[in-house]
């Protein structure tokens, strides 16, 4: 069972990677969430593996953190719910937005995921809610303030690649912006910060 692989970024999409590791490449495929993380292509990358076998053969999904790898895992423990439907329910919410979501058992902010029904919702609320709290301490989890931080810089960061940047350049640009602007941070002046320093 491969649980962490470390290597090197031979190749990457939104839907998946190739891993180089020691001349063998390892098709990993990963959710939104972590693809936005991932470095350049050719440079070091590690991530947490979940391995799934099936009768046809075996797929590795990758993670950047191990609680998303956890939260994958039960996913699939929920009826109805495969590694497809799994892998886009992180790509469509950050994880401590999901985490929030399921202690409220906020069936409409899950149902707004795509691929995600409200009756499906409501089975994940229903069958997680205590498993996924199991996996967490309160101090994991961020407050309110942190929370609106991280949607503001996804919301950035997305409109940043759609403008054909590259996700990882635009991250650190993005993280840059938002030290310089500290107080007062819309979408809007963080954008423009950070184009000031993508042009630079």
């Amino acid at each position: 069972m491969i649980a962490r692989i470390c290597g090197i970024l031979f190749n990457k999409s939104p839907q998946f990677t190739i891993i180089d590791v020691n001349g063998v490449g390892y098709q990993v495929f990963v959710p939104l969430t972590t693809y936005y993380e991932l470095p350049q292509e050719g440079e070091p990358v590690s991530l947490y593996i979940y391995t799934h076998v099936k009768d046809d053969g075996i797929n590795l999904f990758g993670f950047h953190l191990p609680l998303q790898r956890d939260i994958f895992q039960l996913l699939l423990g929920v009826s109805g719910v495969g590694p497809k439907l799994a892998i886009s329910i992180l790509s469509g919410i950050e994880i401590n937005e999901l985490l929030l979501a399921l202690a409220k058992r906020d069936v409409k902010r899950l149902a707004t995921i795509p691929g995600v029904g409200e009756k499906t919702a409501e089975r994940i609320c229903l069958e997680l809610k205590k498993k996924v709290a199991k996996l967490t301490t309160p101090g994991e989890q961020l407050p309110a303030e942190g929370r609106e931080k991280d949607k503001l810089l996804d919301d950035a960061l997305s409109a940043l690649v759609n403008l054909g940047y590259k996700p990882h350049t635009a991250k650190k640009a993005l993280d840059k912006a938002s030290l310089e602007l500290k107080t007062g941070c819309t979408l809007d002046n963080l954008l423009k910060n950070a184009l000031k320093i993508l042009a630079t």
